[in-house]
């Protein structure tokens, strides 16, 4: 697996972190009889889906290219 990060793995990072919030925003955490289930700090989770949306944004910029013309000359 290459270690390049590319525009698509990006976007289903942002995509999980986005689905995280979601999660977490119902409640941090709740308990059922003897078992309780706490979820990830909604602080960290926005965060990250700050990076993800600027690595997104990076990844997807257009890149510009230059056009050189050259003139050649006799000497």
């Amino acid at each position: 697996m290459s270690d390049i990060m590319t525009l698509e793995r990006a976007r289903i990072h942002l995509d999980a972190w986005y689905k995280a919030e979601l999660s977490v925003s119902t409640g941090q955490s709740y308990s059922i009889g003897s078992r309780s289930l706490t979820r990830a700090n909604l602080l960290e989770i926005r965060k990250q889906i700050v990076y993800w949306e600027n690595k997104v944004k990076q990844l997807s910029g257009k890149k510009r290219r230059k056009a050189m013309r050259y003139v050649p000359r006799d000497l």
